[in-house]
């Protein structure tokens, strides 16, 4: 494992070695315990959209085990005007032990791992978010105690944290079933990937039917950064795919209800849902903090 940027980076094997590895990293959080794993390396994380959990979890994992983490905003780079995306990769190899991008076209993730000699993550893309899914599996079995077996549901938009969620669901054996109104499925030959590894993915237009003894609700904003032009257009055609109580209520009597944030209310999520018994949201956004941690340990230990 050299780099991160599809879920398919990740064996079996490295994905169990993670989540037990940033189970143990939160553990010892709690208790004051500070590891120094990574002291005087320092990670790059260029950033062409914003971002809050993104930004900061990767930036104090790297304080907490010692290291830094250089916040380059590509307004603030030569990459701005009109450096190669090689070039960049190539200068930044020499200065950085780890680089972390967060971008709009998941070329630009791939031209930086195919020109660095050290590793890359896909801190978003347009076809995947890994990150998101390891922080989100980490949750699932904190709540649930296992993965395997399980039904995981997602109401609405077949985004880039869709397309992550199915490959992880097929890696560890959870049955996925994918809600949403047609021309908003999820990558094709991403469902088709992971069927191939053994996943069990149904794509449906009806939210009832996903959410029907699901173990685990999750949605995504409607209207991503990039979508705004098609907002009205948007909020029409997935108005049916709202997690709300009625869908809760179709779900297990113990489902979760994930949302890999930010969040409108009233949109892609019902307040009461949002803010209800169910809902994961927070600790799940703090698990940002510790599966980055353990990944960044992987790749540069």
């Amino acid at each position: 494992m050299k780099h991160l940027l599809s879920m398919t980076d990740l064996s079996h094997e490295d994905l169990v070695e993670l989540l037990d590895m940033a189970a143990d990293l939160k553990e010892k959080r709690l208790r004051g315990k500070v590891t120094d794993l990574l002291k005087n390396k320092s990670i790059g994380m260029i950033f062409e959209k914003s971002s809050t959990r993104t930004r900061v979890s990767f930036e104090v994992a790297m304080s907490d085990l010692g290291g830094h983490a250089l916040y380059l905003n590509t307004r603030d780079m030569q990459l701005g005007r009109g450096e190669t995306v090689a070039d960049t990769a190539h200068v930044l190899s020499r200065y950085l032990y780890c680089l972390v991008a967060r971008v709009y076209s998941h070329d630009t993730v791939r031209e930086l791992a195919e020109n660095s000699s050290i590793p890359v993550v896909n801190a978003l893309s347009d076809l995947e978010h890994p990150c998101q899914i390891l922080a989100d599996l980490l949750t699932i079995r904190e709540y649930k105690n296992r993965l395997k077996g399980l039904k995981y549901a997602w109401i609405g938009d077949g985004n880039n944290v869709c397309n992550s969620a199915i490959l992880g669901c097929a890696m560890s054996d959870m049955e996925i079933a994918v809600a949403c109104p047609p021309g908003y499925e999820p990558n094709g030959k991403i469902v088709e990937q992971a069927r191939k590894l053994g996943g069990r993915v149904t794509v449906t237009n009806d939210p009832l039917e996903a959410a029907t003894d699901a173990d685990v609700l999750y949605t995504d904003v409607w209207v991503s950064m990039g979508d705004e032009q098609e907002r009205e257009k948007r909020l029409a055609d997935l108005s049916p795919y709202q997690i709300n109580s009625g869908l809760v209520d179709a779900a297990k009597q113990d489902v979760i209800v994930m949302h890999c944030l930010p969040a409108h209310r009233g949109e892609e999520i019902s307040a009461d849902v949002m803010d209800g018994p169910h809902s994961v949201v927070f600790d799940q956004a703090e698990n940002r903090l510790h599966a980055q941690k353990a990944l960044l340990l992987k790749l540069m230990c």
